[in-house]
């Protein structure tokens, strides 16, 4: 293996921070928006036993659970704060969502929320400022919550027009600010729990793999015509998809159990990869839908329109690789990030069970350009951990600076290999709300906020030791990692 001190990124390299406007904007009944999906998602540990039950009745019960989203970070008010933190980083891109109930409160308004485009004007101002360029996801695990109560959310054909209008209205209000964009976020994470993905708890078990993948087919007709949408209103502009990747290993060599983790990764990595870009469904899936009972309402001009509207790029988020044995009774399973996995002896896990494999990246990245050729973008990689303020107040989280410098030599690898490589946004460059959890103290970020799982803190924001390490990364476009 060459030693990264040899390697290259590409010059123009888009190294920056991802979040998403759910975790850290908090202000979630200011500025005209509507609740969301992730208002009625509580805190703690809690969340993933409720998205994973079926009859989730999207209700907010603030005798029983808190509601860790509705404030965030308080980064709807403490914006050009954070922003300046990044630039002082030294941030090229910034990865970022908008949030869908900020535009149109309820998502079928005829009119959008003006009061919330102005927001995002500010917003894309501030990076501008700073020489930051936005990557924008149009929808990150938070849709309007009318929809979901009124169609279904995504199990409703009528859903498409409406998440049309609300990306044409972002393209051109801000044709001028946004040249990057992505439609869904992680929209494969579907397969496992449609709730944060479709916005429905299915009705019953029996009915899950049906209704998860009419709604993936809606997600991706409105997927297509906003690529489309993007391409005539703001030309040059760069739009893709978002999965979560994870390469699926095989815990032995029993052909049968490599087999079925073929089965998983085609699955779970490739049907939406490949609509997206190849513009069709993949051959395999005509057995899968025969076997699992599953028949889409594929209407007339459906197919036709996912294979003239692919996307630019891939964008990826990658935290973990998974191992699967079949065969009864085999393996000890660990958790990941909504899916577990067997344990994989040869790798050790974060303080919540997911299994760090830099190596799985660079799998990952080659796997994903030799099947389409086309760029990819790694949007989100990061570790979850405690994080401890010291008396002097400094935060040494040397734990998160070897996890990035692993996974980004991984990366710079991965580029040797031949592999095209926009740009590496390292997930929750800032203390966020935990998706999975819903806490605070599952921390990812470089700059530490004091909030607590509680909702107590000053929301002071701290530098940690990654901080400066990141800094110099970017300083030197990867050189000295």
């Amino acid at each position: 293996m060459s030693h990264l001190n040899t390697l290259q990124f590409p010059k123009g390299f888009l190294w920056g921070g991802a979040t998403a406007a759910n975790q850290l904007e908090g202000a979630y009944n200011e500025g005209g928006k509507g609740l969301n999906l992730a208002d009625v998602l509580p805190g703690g540990k809690v969340r993933m036993n409720i998205i994973k039950e079926t009859g989730f009745n999207f209700e907010i019960d603030q005798e029983q659970y808190t509601y860790p989203n509705h404030d965030g970070i308080d980064h709807y008010h403490r914006y050009k704060e954070d922003i300046a933190l990044f630039a002082e980083m030294g941030f090229k891109t910034y990865r970022m969502s908008i949030a869908w109930s900020r535009i149109f409160p309820n998502g079928d308004e005829t009119e959008p929320n003006e009061e919330g485009l102005a927001f995002y004007d500010r917003v894309f101002d501030e990076l501008h400022k700073y020489g930051i360029e936005p990557v924008v996801t149009i929808s990150h695990y938070e849709m309007p919550l009318y929809l979901i109560k009124k169609y279904g959310g995504w199990r409703s054909r009528e859903v498409i027009p409406m998440f049309v209008k609300y990306a044409e209205t972002l393209f051109n209000r801000y044709k001028g600010k946004v040249n990057y964009w992505m439609t869904f976020n992680e929209i494969n994470s579907a397969v496992f729990h449609p709730i944060m993905s479709l916005g429905f708890s299915p009705d019953n078990e029996e009915s899950k793999l049906q209704e998860t993948f009419q709604g993936l087919h809606h997600q991706f007709v409105a997927s297509s015509l906003a690529t489309k949408a993007c391409h005539e209103i703001i030309p040059g502009s760069q739009i893709g998809c978002m999965i979560l990747y994870a390469p699926v290993y095989s815990g032995d060599c029993n052909p049968n159990n490599i087999l079925n983790a073929l089965k998983e990764e085609q699955i779970f990595d490739y049907i939406c990869g490949d609509v997206h870009v190849r513009g069709e469904y993949p051959a395999f899936t005509k057995r899968y839908f025969k076997e699992n009972g599953i028949k889409l309402d594929i209407q007339e001009g459906d197919l036709d329109i996912i294979k003239e509207y692919t996307v630019d790029y891939i964008a990826l988020s990658y935290y973990m690789s998974r191992t699967e044995v079949k065969e009864e009774g085999d393996g000890d399973y660990t958790a990941g990030n909504f899916f577990t996995g067997m344990k994989n002896p040869f790798l050790k896990a974060s303080d919540w069970g997911w299994e760090i494999d830099p190596v799985g990246l660079r799998i990952s990245l080659n796997q994903l350009y030799d099947r389409y050729q086309v760029p990819l973008f790694v949007v989100e990689n990061g570790l979850g951990a405690y994080d401890t303020v010291e008396e002097d107040g400094s935060i040494n989280d040397d734990y998160r600076i070897e996890y990035l410098r692993e996974h980004i030599r991984s990366i710079g690898e991965a580029i040797e290999d031949g592999v095209e490589v926009m740009g590496y946004t390292a997930w929750g460059c800032i203390d966020l709300v935990s998706a999975s959890t819903g806490e605070m103290s599952k921390r990812y970020g470089f700059i530490y906020v004091d909030k607590h799982d509680d909702g107590s803190g000053t929301l002071e924001r701290k530098k940690k030791k990654s901080f400066f390490w990141y800094q110099n990364v970017i300083a030197t476009n990867g050189e000295e990692l």
